[in-house]
């Protein structure tokens, strides 16, 4: 199946699937908690939102052979975990926003990158059960401050990965019956149509069900953690020269089976 979440016409927050731009066939209870419903019934879509507020992001850099190499990093032994605030989470087609303290000088990256949404608590989980646990897959835009992520942030990533905005995702979360493997995706990005980015989840160092294994060793993964795989090569700051985001650029992140992230990027105040 795939879901979409979204506001209606009351401003309420729902659930859907059978997305055809404005309308969506309606599903009823928590994504979670509880299975949806599918009611049957049209229901109009006034604004498609990120398909989840996350509990937790959890994020793995160094994930791909050829970014790795691009970047001049050996491969990791074991994933590399940062994280992202859950605020930064951005919906489909919403903006992108450059804070001055990003804009001076300009450092802004995009990551194209494949999304695992976990739907159960998930403690242990040894990789052969891993795909158990999962909800369902979206796109990703691991949106990064470089300079914050590499000298501002004192070594910690944190801080330039969590800009609000800085977390787009969607824009439908695709059920692990329609993505039986999700080592054969094809990961783009897409910079004013010019692809900067494009790859295969293949190439990923840690695949899935190795990233659930680790992260679930000892530390409980609540419902509704999203684990973003990493980011192939083709980022801005290593391209000569560099191209970082800009105000009036538009940026898509397309996964294939999932479908197309866009974004457009703004200034802040």
């Amino acid at each position: 199946m795939r879901i979409i979440r979204f506001s209606d016409e009351n401003d309420e927050q729902r659930y859907g699937h059978n997305y055809q731009g404005d309308m969506a066939t309606l599903l009823e209870g928590q994504l979670f908690n509880e299975p949806l419903e599918d009611t049957g019934r049209e229901i109009r879509v006034k604004k498609l939102l990120a398909p989840i507020q996350p509990t937790a992001i959890l994020c793995i850099g160094l994930n791909y052979r050829e970014h790795a190499r691009e970047t001049g990093t050996d491969l990791p032994k074991y994933p590399v975990l940062f994280m992202k605030n859950p605020a930064a989470v951005n919906h489909p087609g919403d903006p992108i926003v450059l804070e001055r303290s990003c804009l001076e000088p300009p450092e802004v990256d995009y990551e194209a990158e494949l999304a695992v949404v976990i739907g159960k608590p998930a403690k242990d989980v040894p990789a052969a059960k891993a795909f158990d646990y999962v909800a369902g897959y979206t796109a990703a835009n691991d949106v990064s401050a470089r300079r914050w992520q590499k000298h501002a942030g004192a070594g910690q990533w944190v801080r330039g990965k969590s800009f609000d905005t800085f977390c787009p995702l969607g824009p439908e979360l695709i059920t692990p019956d329609e993505i039986p493997d999700p080592q054969t995706l094809q990961l783009r990005c897409i910079l004013n149509n010019e692809i900067m980015q494009d790859s295969n989840t293949s190439d990923m160092i840690f695949p899935v069900p190795e990233l659930i294994e680790y992260l679930s060793g000892g530390m409980t993964l609540l419902p509704g953690t999203v684990i973003l795989t990493g980011t192939p090569s083709g980022v801005g700051f290593t391209r000569k020269p560099p191209v970082f985001l800009k105000p009036g650029d538009v940026v898509e992140v397309a996964v294939g089976h999932i479908g197309r992230l866009i974004n457009p990027v703004i200034s802040g105040k």
